[in-house]
């Protein structure tokens, strides 16, 4: 029997020889590397923490005491040690084992996670709730270096600072957070690596100095003032020290007896202390250690090779966004690309490689990329900022405040907009519309397909103003790419099909849905207009209320959540003009979130398929017998 197969629960490995710790952690890695390669998954961000997870585990008594992993999707360790491993082939996929910590899933989860930078704002909060209730805990967070860029987590540790609360903040530095960290923080702890200076502990060098004879208060003065200026030389973290954190390291991250004795003195110190710890990201198997980027997060691959298994296909939207940027690129020298750490998953990668000085990663910090955009829109340049739907939300205000405002010309490429899969409701890209529908002069759009995202992103360059567009993860509809983009009306929509019973608006690929569903259909006697709305603001107004009045039935689809979105925005027009008789059907998210799962599986669940339009559009008609409709329709439909 295997060391793994005898984990029930974490306190099991409290038992465990250091020998057998190794051991286990090899078996780990294994599993890992045999688990991710047929779910997919963040391979690489947790086996560099393998020997870290158990020396939490070994070191804390959970869920007595609390870990929250920052991001959360370093927490697959985790998750076998505390009773999962039976369920871990079900990671990610629908109905199954999140991705990332769940409350609900288990009390070994003490705070959902999904986005980066909160566990230290967590920590602090759940640290200070045990201490008003007179409890008695330990309040551990883990953080990557990447995620320590983000402004959240300087201003919780500044706060636990100032309080000197008692907690521990656990740094897992690998050098490499999704793309390398950037800014002063990441050089800041390269030096801490790397300099041999920083080698010598606090504690040494105050011994040191104690030690030397009592001259009298004047010498004793200048003993202090020259250890205090000799500390900022030669004492790791001072930094963090300057804050008010206890800093104990570097630590070798993948020395499970180093780790646990200083998880112990931390344990035993009081006030906020950081352990900072280097790892390798992708440690133990080497197509991860050699590509950490690549297998940071992946899809099912070959564990034999690392390769993936996923055939070719169309390209994906945001590898058409990158190449059309590249081409606007060439000829708008006031061009520039933002992104907040992502510049391969947004595809700004190759605009990095042609333009190097008109293209800036700002790490993990959203807000600050926003408000870049628009100091440099506001001296005469004309930013695009690349990001992810469900990272957009934590930048609204610089939206609304820094760029709408002054009518700036920032461009928002929003990817990963809609259903993104399989890593759950952290990352469903459902609030943007919502978000953004309300922001005064924003243009906003939604390609169809990948050729209408190039003529897209050409109308929001031209437009004198804040515009955004929205498009989904992953491959394309396959239409041809072909000839310039050009720039389309703003505010026109298109028909794709006509037909006299009732309008189908689908908002971006679902337009395609839409265009099937009208088909079948047809094979049972209704005809159904399809319409290409493009614009969800401005709305099309003539193209809706036309065909409002010729159909009398309208049914909106979109990958969104209803409240406040596209079928929301319709339902409103129809209020102003005073279409009190148009019957409507609004298909997309309910009051919910969305759990992980496939876009398909999860399109069929939410009616988002053409089956489910068509069932919609079925339901809606029997409201009203089609003869009934017909003899009291009066306009043609030639028009439009």
């Amino acid at each position: 029997m295997s060391l793994l197969e005898k984990i029930n629960e974490p306190a099991a490995i409290k038992k465990f020889t250091l020998a057998e710790l190794d051991i286990l952690a090899r078996e780990i890695r294994q599993e890992l590397v045999q688990t991710v390669a047929r779910t997919g998954g963040h391979l690489a961000p947790n086996l560099g923490v393998v020997e870290l997870t158990l020396a939490l585990h070994s070191v804390f008594d959970l869920p007595r005491d609390k870990i929250i992993w920052d991001v959360g999707h370093q927490c697959y360790v985790h998750k076998i040690l505390t009773g999962r491993r039976q369920e871990m082939t079900s990671l990610r996929q629908f109905g199954g084992l999140s991705g990332f910590p769940k409350r609900a899933e288990s009390p070994y989860d003490a705070f959902d996670t999904g986005h980066s930078s909160t566990s230290i704002s967590a920590a602090l909060g759940m640290a200070l709730a045990r201490d008003l209730k007179g409890e008695d805990y330990q309040v551990v967070a883990v953080i990557g270096d990447g995620a320590l860029t983000g402004g959240m987590a300087f201003e919780a540790m500044n706060h636990a600072g100032h309080l000197q609360a008692n907690l521990i903040v656990v740094l897992n530095d690998n050098e490499m957070s999704i793309a390398p960290p950037v800014g002063g923080l990441a050089a800041y702890l390269s030096r801490l690596r790397t300099d041999p200076m920083y080698s010598r502990g606090k504690e040494e060098l105050e011994n040191l100095l104690n030690r030397l004879p009592h001259l009298g208060p004047r010498v004793l003065k200048v003993i202090d003032r020259l250890k205090d200026s000799f500390k900022y030389l030669v004492v790791p973290g001072m930094f963090f020290e300057e804050i008010g954190f206890t800093y104990l390291g570097p630590i070798e991250g993948h020395n499970i007896a180093r780790l646990k004795e200083v998880l112990q003195h931390a344990r035993n110190t009081r006030g906020p202390v950081l352990v900072h710890v280097i790892t390798t990201k992708g440690k133990g198997y080497q197509p991860a250690e050699d590509h950490p980027d690549r297998f940071h997060g992946i899809g099912p691959f070959d564990p034999a090779t690392g390769e993936p298994l996923a055939g070719g296909g169309p390209p994906t939207y945001t590898s058409v966004f990158g190449a059309e940027l590249v081409r606007q690129g060439e000829k708008n020298n006031r061009l520039v690309a933002i992104t907040a750490a992502m510049p391969d998953g947004t595809g700004l990668t190759p605009f990095a490689r042609r333009f190097p000085k008109r293209f800036f990663d700002v790490g993990i910090a959203e807000q600050h990329a926003l408000t870049l955009a628009a100091g440099l829109a506001a001296a005469g340049m004309h930013p695009v900022v690349a990001i992810y739907s469900t990272f957009l939300q934590r930048a609204i205000d610089q939206v609304i405040h820094d760029i709408a405002l002054m009518e700036l010309p920032v461009v928002l490429a929003i990817d990963r907009a809609g259903l993104v899969g399989e890593d759950g409701e952290t990352h469903q890209g459902l609030f943007d519309v919502s978000l953004l529908r309300c922001v005064p002069g924003l243009v906003f759009m939604a390609p169809k397909d990948e050729q209408e995202l190039r003529h897209m992103l050409v109308t929001a360059l031209q437009y004198q103003g804040p515009a955004a567009l929205r498009y989904p993860r992953g491959a394309g509809m396959g239409v041809p790419l072909t000839g310039t983009a050009q720039p389309l009306p703003i505010g026109k929509g298109e028909v794709l099909r006509r037909g006299r019973d009732v309008t189908i608006l689908a908002l971006g690929p679902l337009a395609y849905a839409a265009l099937e569903a009208a088909g079948d259909l047809a094979a049972r006697g209704i005809e159904a207009t399809v319409i290409n709305p493009r614009f969800i603001k401005p709305l099309d107004e003539d193209l809706i209320l036309t065909w409002a009045d010729r159909t009398g039935h309208l049914v909106t689809v979109e990958e969104h959540v209803l409240a406040g979105g596209f079928g929301s925005a319709v339902l409103e027009l129809l209020a102003r003009n005073g279409r009190k008789g148009i019957r409507v059907r609004c298909l997309g998210v309910k009051d919910e979130f969305v759990h992980q799962g496939k876009p398909a599986i999860l399109r069929e669940h939410l009616g988002l398929t053409p089956a489910g339009i068509r069932a919609a559009v079925q339901a809606l008609l029997a409201e009203t017998p089609i003869l009934h409709r017909r003899r009291n329709q009066t306009k043609g439909i030639s028009g439009g």
